[in-house]
């Protein structure tokens, strides 16, 4: 089993990365809050600490072996431990997995269920699920020091905003001519302001007043 992997990352996308190590390219796996620390360190080198899991059907015949990056081994530890939640596999958690973990597991902590609403595919129900399996295991996550952004600097206090709305903005950059990786960054600094937004409308006018 892989657990950890060091090289020079050679693309970031949407879902996954790409590293270098000597003369193969690693296709690394990374949620969205591991995506944003690290989205401007192309062509350096990166560590990250790994998990692999066999994404597939065996039924029809064909799995595939997957890696999961994370920039730290807490990072990864609370992903496990996220996973132990009943109902959230692996690809459900990558997919909730947009906040730092240093976030979650203060909102779980506190049991505020309706924060963790606003993450990407999880409901009430799960949400209720998940503060009753991990509240009183990750207390060590929410004393985490706060991550940095994709340059090295500290991030911002989050927002805590709908997760649709976020994503609805996204789409808006896109729709207007910007790249993925454009209205990411674009979103990126904004939202590391702290500031809370209400609508879509409000988000592209602070990004569009500050020539962001």
């Amino acid at each position: 089993m892989i657990t950890k992997i060091t090289g020079v990352l050679n693309r970031v996308l949407d879902e996954e990365v790409r590293l270098q190590v000597g003369a193969l390219e690693y296709q690394v796996l990374v949620p969205e809050f591991v995506r944003r620390q690290i989205q401007m360190r192309t062509s350096q080198d990166l560590t990250l600490h790994t998990s692999e899991y066999l994404d597939g059907n065996p039924m029809q015949g064909k799995v595939v072996p997957r890696l999961i990056g994370f920039t730290s081994e807490a990072e990864l530890e609370f992903f496990e431990l996220f996973c132990t939640v009943d109902k959230v596999g692996t690809r459900k958690a990558m997919k909730a997995l947009v906040r730092p973990v240093r976030e979650m597991a203060d909102a779980i902590q506190r049991q505020d269920s309706k924060w963790l609403t606003t993450l990407p595919g999880i409901g009430a129900a799960t949400a209720e699920q998940i503060v009753a399996t991990l509240r009183r295991k990750v207390t060590k996550f929410a004393l985490m020091a706060p991550a940095a952004n994709g340059d090295g600097t500290p991030a911002a206090a989050a927002n805590v905003m709908d997760g649709d709305l976020i994503e609805d903005a996204y789409t808006a950059l896109l729709s207007v001519g910007h790249s993925p990786v454009e209205a990411r960054n674009r979103l990126d600094k904004v939202l590391a302001g702290g500031r809370s937004f209400k609508s879509v409308e409000d988000i592209l006018l602070e990004i569009y007043k500050h020539g962001s």
